[in-house]
């Protein structure tokens, strides 16, 4: 995660404050869980896996959804993919 992201947990997921860019962005429980398990280190292919055993959704969607949320994170500069770091 950028290191100019603050993060609480909430009963609802997750509230994120950017303080460079001065925005805030709420995530959902899953949204939450996925942050949590990127910053414990997990790959995309093993979010994904936890997320659908969890919720009882099909892997692939949720590979899908995974990936795109991951693309927006990084859009929004939440997410900072480099130093040879690659989330799969």
């Amino acid at each position: 995660m950028s290191e100019t992201i603050r993060s609480t947990a909430t009963p609802d997921g997750a509230v994120l404050l950017d303080v460079h860019h001065g925005r805030m962005f709420c995530l959902n429980v899953v949204g939450a869980r996925i942050l949590e398990l990127l910053q414990q280190g997990y790959d995309e292919a093993h979010i994904a896996e936890d997320i659908s055993r969890k919720y009882g959704i099909s892997v692939e969607t949720v590979r899908a959804d995974v990936a795109e949320f991951l693309a927006s994170l990084e859009k929004h500069h939440i997410l900072q993919r480099g130093r040879g770091a690659q989330v799969t």
